[in-house]
């Protein structure tokens, strides 16, 4: 009963702590290209992260320009082949990320993020938030403050996606 307390406040600081973040963003959209890429997708959601790959390679980005974040909501559940995910024991209060290896990916300033993930967790939601990248890239989640731009696709339309993002970014002058 106590941890489930203990839960509930953590919980609300993030959220608290979320919501400041958002509530004091500045979105500062510019033409310079794309040349380093962060993706953050739940493994729960989607197991091919290959696509994500040829995904960097239509919008010219260097495999050495390309990191991933993969996110689990269940340490057990969470698959083998993938040799680093992260879930909810990596965020501590106030937004506090607790994994150093996390953290350096969301203190990376890329110069795209592409958020791919539909499940309304808090931790994904933060991760978006807490990275420094200059321009966030999502599908259709329930908090449209979190990305600059915004392609109101399904999880399971990664295809639609690739087409309309690389259509998208060729008229921003990004790629």
């Amino acid at each position: 009963m106590i941890l489930k307390i203990i839960k509930g406040f953590k919980e609300k600081s993030n959220i608290k702590y979320l919501n400041k973040i958002l509530e004091s963003r500045n979105t500062n959209v510019n033409d310079k290209k794309i040349k380093t890429l962060g993706i953050i997708f739940c493994i729960d959601e989607m197991k091919d992260f290959e696509i994500f790959r040829d995904l960097a390679t239509a919008i010219n980005v260097r495999p050495n320009q390309l990191k991933f974040i993969a996110y689990t909501e269940s340490i057990e559940d969470a698959p083998n082949f993938w040799d680093t995910y992260y879930h909810s024991d990596d965020f501590g209060w106030n937004g506090k990320i607790k994994n150093v290896e996390l953290q350096s990916f969301l203190d990376t300033k890329f110069d795209a993020l592409i958020s791919y993930y539909e499940k309304d967790v808090l931790e994904l939601k933060l991760l978006t938030t807490s990275s420094k990248a200059q321009f966030k890239i999502g599908i259709q989640q329930t908090d449209e403050r979190l990305n600059d731009f915004i392609l109101k696709t399904k999880i399971n339309e990664f295809y639609l996606f690739k087409r309309e993002l690389v259509r998208y970014l060729n008229i921003l002058k990004k790629i």
